[in-house]
């Protein structure tokens, strides 16, 4: 018992001796990282002079030589002396530090016309850009001549004095001058500004037919006026024996209502061995999609008359001056006409086949057959006068136009 005692008393003495050897360490380790610090600090320190005496402010920069600078070969501009280049004032990178009065001068002297004071710093403070003269910017070898930016003109405004002529490539020849050029008629600017006059006969033709009278038919068209409105003549008829067996002429006011299209309105006068009759007519002609020549015409005439003619036909190149038109037109009325030898609803029809060739553009002789039937009461009216109400002709005609 005195001997567990006696280790009870030796117990704090014990454990500060075993204590002690890990307090030192602490102690230790405590004094290495002060010191590390102080390091860092005096590094850091060290830096910021560094950068302190090789970047020095925007002020003290104005007198740094560079005349003794040496240039690449071929980069000095002629000559012994040239123009000062001022970089004094220019500003480094980022924000400069306090000036440093040991930094030394520089002089860009020996630079001709190239002032960078003003140039702005990256990350100077947000404002309007001052202007920077690359106005004698030396070339590369020998002197430059001045490079004015700010002079320089941009697309537009007058041609220089050495710009393409361009009537270069016509032979000396002009508009409106020389041999080919027609004295009196006012050069054409825009459309609809001139009048004009054409004749285009699309039929003149002689008719065989097995069952009936030979005739001879005409078929033409003139055209007097400007591009959208203009006077239209349309005239088409039958003489056999001698005689006007029947006849359509129309007077019309053409307009124009698109590219290839003009509305019709007008008058219609038929003559012939019946009763002559009169109407108004409205319609429309033009070129539709495939290039097919259509006519749509509607008339009304006295006693409630009422009418339609539907024309078309198509122009088939089997060469340049070989042509094939294949060619159709129906005729409707909206009450029987006794006098004239018509009865109501479809008339009659024609289809046929032309073979054409162009000796030029303005005249063509043709060839060709047609078929023609009247329906109706008004084959009634043929079969009743000795005729056939289906015939087969037989054509030899003329084509022009001028």
């Amino acid at each position: 018992m005195k001997k567990n005692l006696k280790m009870n008393r030796l117990a704090p003495h014990t454990v500060a001796l075993r204590l002690a050897p890990v307090a030192a360490a602490l102690i230790l380790s405590g004094a290495a990282t002060s010191a590390l610090a102080q390091d860092h600090d005096a590094h850091g320190a060290h830096d910021a002079a560094a950068q302190s005496s090789a970047a020095p402010a925007a002020g003290a920069m104005t007198g740094m030589d560079h005349g003794g600078m040496p240039m690449p070969a071929g980069s000095a501009p002629a000559g012994d002396e040239a123009p000062a280049m001022n970089h004094g004032s220019m500003p480094m990178r980022g924000s400069a530090p306090a000036a440093n009065p040991g930094a030394p001068t520089m002089d860009h002297g020996v630079m001709p016309g190239m002032d960078h004071g003003t140039m702005p710093s990256q990350g100077a403070a947000s404002g309007p850009a001052p202007a920077m003269e690359h106005g004698a910017a030396p070339a590369s070898g020998g002197a430059m001549a001045g490079m004015g930016h700010g002079a320089m003109q941009m697309q537009g405004g007058s041609p220089p004095a050495d710009a393409r002529d361009p009537n270069g490539y016509s032979d000396g020849f002009e508009r409106g001058s020389g041999k080919y050029s027609l004295t009196g008629v006012p050069r054409l600017q825009l459309g609809d500004q001139m009048s004009f006059a054409n004749l285009r006969v699309n039929r003149l033709e002689r008719a065989w037919a097995r069952h009936g009278d030979n005739a001879a038919t005409y078929d033409l068209q003139a055209r007097i006026g400007r591009d959208f409105n203009h006077l239209v003549i349309k005239a088409e008829g039958d003489v056999a024996q001698g005689k006007l067996q029947d006849s359509r002429t129309e007077l019309l006011w053409g307009h124009a209502i698109a590219a290839f299209w003009d509305s019709q309105l007008g008058v219609r006068f038929d003559h012939g061995t019946g009763k002559d009759r009169q109407w108004l007519a409205a319609g429309v002609q033009g070129l539709a999609p495939y290039w097919f020549e259509l006519d749509a015409t509607a008339y009304l005439g006295s006693g409630g008359r009422t009418a339609l003619r539907l024309e078309g036909s198509y122009d088939w190149l089997l060469t340049q001056k070989l042509i094939l038109q294949p060619r159709t037109e129906w005729n409707f009325y909206g009450k029987s006409d006794p006098a004239n030898a018509i009865g109501s609803g479809l008339a009659n029809a024609s289809a046929g086949l032309r073979l054409r060739y162009e000796i030029t553009r303005q005249i063509a002789p043709y060839i060709g057959v047609e078929w023609q039937h009247s329906f109706g009461r008004t084959g009634d009216f043929v079969r009743a006068s000795g005729g056939s109400a289906t015939q087969t002709r037989w054509l030899a005609g003329l084509s022009f136009w001028f």
